[in-house]
């Protein structure tokens, strides 16, 4: 079992082949840190690896056997306010005003597998030969609380997950004010902090700055993971590149708002933090109640950024994503919202479907406006009843006329949200997040409903029960399109406003769960605004999410490159959509458009019927080209070959698990008066096979040492013009 207990040492070593994790129990009865990195040989004691000292303005937590200064005191689980002043992990507002508590080492338990947190989403095992878990229990024994630390470490793969619950046992009420999910503290801060941030249409993009004395962070306060922050940041040492160097990554699995940050005190260690952001949060524990943070997926490697990303795209595609639709190919989909918007009736929407069908598409999704009164965005969210007048017929008659073609069918829904002109408003207003007699914030003409209350959350989930259980749906794509404001909720009391935030993310997470179990056949797709909730915690529930509403190829580039970070290609909504582009109106050509789009999960968002005898021609192309690809698309090792962040060029591949064949894509911005000669290098190839490489119409033979070390010329004849884009396929071939 990867987890050792020293007894005489009161140390504890968490390993696998590649990662080690080591802490202690110190003097004082908490919890410190001596380790985390590469693998390192067992021993009985790691005591030279304890480092404190008393310094100057040093208060001492304890003075036997040694004194124990926490200001500089790498610890697991730290408390501000008893000689630490750096931030705290937790903390908890008690009867008598304070907030200083003393979490003692108690116990341990440790265990094969992994244990479930829900309701929350978390990695998981399917064996229990996959993971190792210690639980260590710390009481406070003026408080009556106990203080759990839990980790998993996983047998394959360098990957330590994280998370903390506390459970309340005293006579009196303690209100805990913060919580993160993990702290550790690194005795360095040599590191460039690294994290994906941006906005709508512009979804994370890859930020890149040194750390230095004081906090760098990233966070959302918006109710929601939101397009501004991913909740993920790591740390690179300065020679990181994609292949090479050491790399710590954190992940949070979590759908709200987060705070992730690393604190680099005036002796240059570093501590990271990630959880649930405080700001706001209040959780009230009476005696018996208990509250479990979200995870956060920690990963080592020394083999750069594309190592990071590989563990989390295995990790995230087989043990974090679930369900039917995990390891099955997903379907060729097109949606009718950037060809119609909401101006459409059935017979438009057939004709659409019937080329669609034509093309070789294999899905079609109905997009908002099905519903209510709805032809603008200012009225019927929340009605979810089928609008007649524009399918007279109903979902049901729709959706059976689109599966006689031969297509399955798709649907729209933004279940969180509400029109004040809607019938649901009118009947519940009450049910809207607001603060009684404050102006309610509207965004896009709606507002948030209180998914903190089951009572709603059970109102929206009967009617979209109705809807699913009365057509033949196979696909759902959820939406999400504003932030939280007005955080406040009418069926709360005034003491327990704190808890509303956390406890909203919960009833999505509970509407997605009695939704998948009603209906576990179902694809969904997650959105809100595009990316604004691209997040671990709902890969989960949605094996895949939309990307961005920006469809725009070149944007893209970026978007899908920063995104791969962290998640598999399989999991990116990816669609080819109409020129001029709707977000940024400009023109690139449909096989560039198509040349990117087929690295996620691969659609069309425009009528077929606006295109040319030639365009029609390529599309079917693309599509028959992707079905036959996808399974190596999706299930495949992606590299990343050239960042759009740093040229006018990019490029990445896909591999094979058995390296006999690859999807290599290049793409370039602007074209160049009398450029020079290009050779690309490829990555992840076995050295010693014999591989035959297809650019468009021409075909080499050449060793994976060659492809990837001397690297493959590529005709710039072939790169014609601005926002040109090549595919190479690549597959394994007999020596003559």
């Amino acid at each position: 079992m990867p987890i050792i207990y020293h007894q005489q040492s009161k140390e504890f070593h968490l390993y696998n082949e590649s990662v080690s994790y080591i802490m202690q129990i110190m003097a004082n009865g908490q919890m410190g840190n001596l380790y985390y990195g590469k693998r390192i040989a067992d021993r009985d004691s790691y005591s030279y690896l304890y480092e404190t000292g008393v310094r100057p303005h040093a208060a001492l937590s304890c003075s036997t056997p040694a004194p124990l200064c926490l200001q500089y005191t790498r610890q697991e689980y730290p408390l501000y306010g008893t000689g630490d002043y750096r931030y705290g992990a937790y903390e908890i507002k008690q009867e008598n005003g304070s907030r200083i508590t003393n979490y003692t080492y108690v116990s341990h338990r440790i265990a094969k597998g992994k244990p479930s947190l829900e309701p929350l989403p978390a990695t998981y095992v399917e064996a229990d030969s996959e993971a190792s878990t210690l639980e260590i229990k710390l009481h406070d024994e003026v408080l009556d609380t106990d203080l759990f630390l839990l980790y998993t470490i996983m047998e394959e793969a360098p990957v330590l997950t994280r998370s903390v619950r506390f459970e309340h046992h005293g006579t009196e009420e303690i209100v805990l004010t913060n919580g993160m999910s993990a702290s550790i503290d690194l005795p360095d801060k040599d590191y460039n902090m690294i994290h994906l941030s941006g906005a709508w249409s512009r979804e994370r993009m890859i930020k890149k700055r040194p750390l230095e004395q004081g906090i760098q962070s990233i966070y959302s306060m918006r109710g929601i993971s939101s397009a501004e922050h991913n909740p993920f940041l790591a740390l690179a040492s300065f020679d990181t590149t994609e292949e090479h160097g050491r790399v710590y990554g954190f992940s949070l699995v979590y759908s709200g708002s987060f705070l992730a940050q690393a604190e680099v005190c005036s002796h240059d260690t570093t501590r990271v933090l990630l959880g649930i952001h405080p700001d706001t949060f209040e959780w009230p524990l009476k005696s018996g109640e208990s509250f479990q943070t979200p995870e956060v997926v920690m990963v080592y490697t020394e083999d750069g950024l594309t190592g990071m990303s590989q563990i989390y795209h295995r990790l995230y595609k087989t043990r974090l994503a679930r369900g039917y639709w995990r390891d099955r190919e997903r379907p060729v989909l097109l949606n009718n919202w950037e060809a119609t918007y909401m101006d459409f009736n059935e017979e438009k929407i057939l004709t659409i479907a019937r080329k669609a069908k034509d093309a070789g598409v294999e899905l079609f999704v109905l997009d908002d406006g099905w519903f209510g009164e709805r032809n603008n965005d200012d009225r019927s969210l929340g009605d979810w009843f089928v609008n007649r007048d524009k399918l007279p017929n109903g979902i049901g008659g729709l959706s059976e006329k689109i599966e006689a073609m031969g297509l399955k069918f798709g649907l729209w829904i933004e279940p969180e949200m509400v029109n004040k002109n809607s019938r649901l408003y009118e009947a519940h207003p009450d049910w809207i997040l607001s603060v009684p007699h404050r102006y309610e914030t509207p965004s896009r003409q709606q507002h948030v409903l209180d998914f903190s209350r089951k009572e709603v959350v059970d109102s929206v989930y009967c009617m979209l029960k109705e809807i699913i259980g009365n057509a033949k749906i196979s696909y759902i794509k959820w939406d999400m399109n504003r932030y939280l404001t007005e955080c406040y909720s009418k069926g709360t009391s005034p003491d327990r406003q704190g808890m509303v935030m956390h406890k909203y993310i919960l009833g999505v997470y509970d509407l997605y769960s009695r939704l998948l179990k009603e209906f576990p056949k179902i694809l969904f797709e997650s959105c809100a605004s595009g990316g604004a909730r691209f997040d671990p915690g709902l890969l989960y529930y949605a094996p895949q999410g939309w990307c961005s509403d920006n469809t725009d190829a070149l944007d893209r580039l970026k978007i899908q490159y920063g995104t791969s970070l962290v998640y598999p290609i399989s999991s990116m909504g990816a669609h080819i959509s109409a020129v001029p582009n709707h977000q940024v109106h400009r023109i690139t050509p449909l096989k560039t458009r198509g040349n990117t789009a087929v690295f996620g999960a691969f659609g069309y968002e425009l009528d077929l019927n606006q295109l040319s005898e030639e365009e029609m021609k390529l599309v079917k192309k693309q599509i028959a080209w992707f079905k036959e690809n996808r399974s190596l698309l999706h299930q495949g090792i992606f590299h990343r070959l050239k960042s759009p962040f740093e040229g006018n060029d990019t490029s990445w591949m896909v591999v094979s698990p058995d390296k006999e064949e690859a999807i290599v894509a290049y793409y370039q911005i602007l074209n160049s008066a009398n450029a020079g000669s290009l050779r690309l290098k490829l990555k992840g190839l076995n050295e010693t096979l014999f591989y035959r490489v297809t650019i468009e119409e021409n075909t080499g033979t050449y060793y994976g040492s060659e492809l990837m070390y001397a690297g493959i010329p590529i005709d710039r004849n072939l790169l014609n013009g601005d926002f040109a884009s090549l595919l190479i396929q690549i597959k394994k071939a007999e020596q003559d």
